[in-house]
């Protein structure tokens, strides 16, 4: 993994450049980035991490998730990591803001304030181009039938997904 400098948040509030596997290694909160992607059914498109990534590989996440590189703006990272991680790119709309601080295995530990954002996109006409080295697989799935997956099987989740899933269930509601 390269140096990648991401907004980290102090005390204060205010943002300051660190690298990302130290921001990880220290519990360090740092800004983030989830994206959605829906169809119009509402199924929500989720993906099975590469089992190279440096922590949480071959778990299911949201469709994409990701941090800003230090000075980023959070919209435009939203736009690149989808793009780079799957191969496609769509309109997409802010739909709100999560903290959460979750131990992500190997001695680091996920402590993000996440922008989340949502976009719709029609299965069948939807052609991603997968980074192997970002993402294994894809797949569409509705909200019954991904609450079921989770509560049978919970260890094939990464952890901010499963917290996404339990505690915001206004992430299916239609866009205003």
């Amino acid at each position: 993994m390269t140096d990648i400098i991401i907004p980290a948040i102090a005390d204060d509030g205010t943002l300051f450049p660190i690298e990302k596997l130290e921001a990880h290694k220290k519990g360090q909160f740092h800004l983030a980035i989830s994206v959605f992607v829906f169809s119009p059914d509402g199924k929500l498109l989720i993906q099975r991490r590469a089992d190279g990534k440096y922590h949480c590989g071959g778990l299911w996440a949201n469709t994409c998730c990701s941090h800003p590189h230090w000075e980023e703006d959070i919209a435009a990272c939203a736009h690149r990591r989808l793009q780079e991680e799957l191969g496609f790119s769509l309109p997409l709309r802010a739909i709100g803001q999560v903290d959460y601080r979750a131990d992500v295995g190997n001695g680091l530990i996920e402590h993000e304030r996440v922008h989340m954002f949502a976009g719709e996109a029609e299965p069948a006409t939807l052609s991603p181009v997968l980074d192997p080295e970002e993402v294994a697989e894809l797949r569409w799935v509705d909200l019954a039938d991904l609450r079921r997956e989770l509560a049978e099987k919970p260890e094939n989740f990464t952890p901010w997904f499963s917290l996404y899933i339990e505690r915001w269930s206004d992430l299916w509601a239609p866009a205003a």
